[in-house]
């Protein structure tokens, strides 16, 4: 796959990037820092894909997108999301 989608997160004292096409996520203080730890866990992923037939591949379901997105406290939250696509 040339690129892949992701959702960015802030939580409280980090970034969180999940990758749509296949759940995988990175986490880092940094939205930077999430992207690159993204990156390495799909690199990882798609070596093991590649020698490994049997490695059970899935877009996320919209109800772990939403659970993703779903803020926990009651009180609005000034929460970021960014959506963008990345070449890994």
């Amino acid at each position: 796959m040339d690129f892949y989608t992701i959702v960015l997160r802030r939580t409280n004292e980090y970034w969180v990037a999940l990758c749509l096409e296949n759940g995988l996520v990175g986490q880092e203080e940094t939205k930077e820092g999430a992207i690159e730890k993204l990156k390495e866990a799909i690199d990882s992923f798609e070596f093991l894909r590649r020698i490994e037939k049997d490695i059970y591949n899935a877009p996320v379901a919209i109800k772990e997108l939403h659970e993703f997105l779903t803020v926990e406290d009651v009180k609005p939250l000034s929460e970021q999301f960014e959506l963008r696509a990345i070449y890994a």
